[in-house]
C-alpha cells in the first residue's frame, strides 16, 4: 500500500512545480517540522511530475509558497491528526516556520488547486459515491486503541454512536445517516480520542461537524443536508464537546506531554531523513522512512488499513 502525496513549490515569480511521492504521506507532518529550508530540499529531491492525485488517492500534501511565505498542508495520518497531539503539533510547526502563514487545508488537493487559481474539479472523484464506515459496538477492539480511527456521532442530548473512520466522513451521508443510526449500537458516553465527529440536533435541524485530517468536498457538505443548517467546525472538536458534554467526553489533553512526544518523534524523523538524504535518493520518498520512524514513536502505524484503502487508481 502506497502513501501517496503531492508537493507543490510556488516560486517568487508565481510559477509552481508539482512533485509526486508514492510514499511521502507517511510522516509528512513530522518532516515539515524541519522548517522551510530543509523541507524545500526534501521536496526537490522528489520527482517533478505533472500528476495531481485525486481526492481518494492523495493521502497528504504540502504547498510551499516562497514568495508569499504561505505553507498549506494536510495529512490523513501522523501526530497532526491525533486529538492529543494536534494543538501541540501546530504550535511547533508555527515555531519551525517563523514569519510564515501556516494553514491546514480540509478539502485535500482541491483546496491546493484553488489556492493556485486552478480548477478544483480536476481532482474530484464525483463518481465514486459515498463510502460508509461501519457502526462500532461498544466493545469493539478499535475503541481500546490509544488513538482509534473513530468518528463520534452524537444525536440530540441523549444518543452517541461510534463510526469506524475508515471511509468517508459520516456527514457526507446527509440526513440518511439518521436512518442508518436508528437501532444501531448506542454507546451512552463516548470517551475516545476520536479523529472526526458530528453532532446532529434533529429538533433544530442543525448539524455541526469536524475532522482532524481532510474530507473531500468539505465545503460542499450543506448541499447534502437540504433544509438543515450545517456548520463546519474544521478541527475544533471542542465545539462538539461543548454541545454534547454528556455524550462526548474525550481524554484530557496534556500539552507539555504532547509537545515532548512530538519533539522526540521529530528528532527521530529528522535523523532518518538525514540518513535518507545521503542514500540512493530513489522515489521511495523521504518520508517513507523518516515519517514512519517518528510516527511510530508516538502512535504506531495506521497505514495497514483505513483511509488508505478508500480506493482510487493513482500512479
Amino acid at each position: 500500500m502506497a502513501d501517496r502525496a503531492n508537493f507543490v513549490v510556488v516560486r517568487e515569480s508565481g510559477e509552481y512545480e508539482l512533485y509526486l511521492s508514492r510514499w511521502g504521506a507517511a510522516g509528512l507532518d513530522l518532516d515539515l517540522l524541519a522548517g522551510p529550508a530543509a523541507s524545500l530540499s526534501m521536496v526537490q529531491r522528489l520527482r517533478a511530475d505533472g500528476w495531481w492525485l485525486d481526492d481518494t488517492c492523495c493521502q497528504g500534501a504540502a504547498l510551499i509558497d516562497l514568495g508569499r511565505k504561505v505553507l498549506l498542508l494536510f495529512a490523513w495520518e501522523g501526530p497532526s491528526t491525533v486529538m492529543r497531539y494536534r494543538a501541540a503539533f501546530l504550535e511547533l510547526l508555527g515555531e519551525a516556520w517563523p514569519g510564515w502563514d501556516v494553514r491546514w487545508v480540509h478539502d485535500g488537493p482541491a483546496e491546493l488547486r484553488t489556492y493556485l487559481g486552478l480548477d478544483p474539479e480536476h481532482v474530484r472523484d464525483r463518481g465514486s459515491g459515498t463510502f460508509r464506515g461501519p457502526l462500532l459496538e461498544p466493545d469493539d477492539e478499535e475503541l481500546a486503541e490509544p488513538e482509534p480511527m473513530v468518528a463520534v456521532v452524537t444525536v440530540g442530548p441523549d444518543r452517541c454512536y461510534a463510526v469506524a473512520n475508515v471511509a468517508d466522513h459520516p456527514v457526507r451521508e446527509g440526513a440518511a445517516l439518521l436512518h442508518r443510526l436508528s437501532g444501531g449500537p448506542e454507546h451512552g458516553v463516548c470517551r475516545v480520542s476520536a479523529d472526526a465527529g458530528i453532532h446532529i440536533d434533529p429538533l433544530r435541524r442543525r448539524v455541526g461537524w469536524w475532522v482532524l485530517g481532510a474530507s473531500a468536498e468539505a465545503y460542499e457538505v450543506p448541499a447534502r443536508w437540504p433544509g438543515w443548517t450545517v456548520e463546519f467546525w474544521q478541527d475544533s472538536w471542542q465545539e462538539h464537546v461543548r454541545l454534547a458534554p454528556d455524550r462526548f467526553q474525550p481524554p484530557p489533553v496534556d500539552r507539555e506531554r504532547a509537545l515532548a512526544g512530538i519533539r522526540t518523534a521529530a528528532a527521530r524523523a529528522g535523523a532518518a531523513l538525514a540518513g535518507r538524504a545521503a542514500g540512493d535518493g530513489s522515489d521511495a520518498g523521504p518520508s517513507a522512512h523518516s515519517g514512519r520512524a517518528g510516527t511510530a514513536a508516538i502512535r504506531g502505524s495506521r497505514t495497514a488499513s483505513g483511509q488508505g484503502n478508500r480506493g482510487g487508481a493513482g500512479p
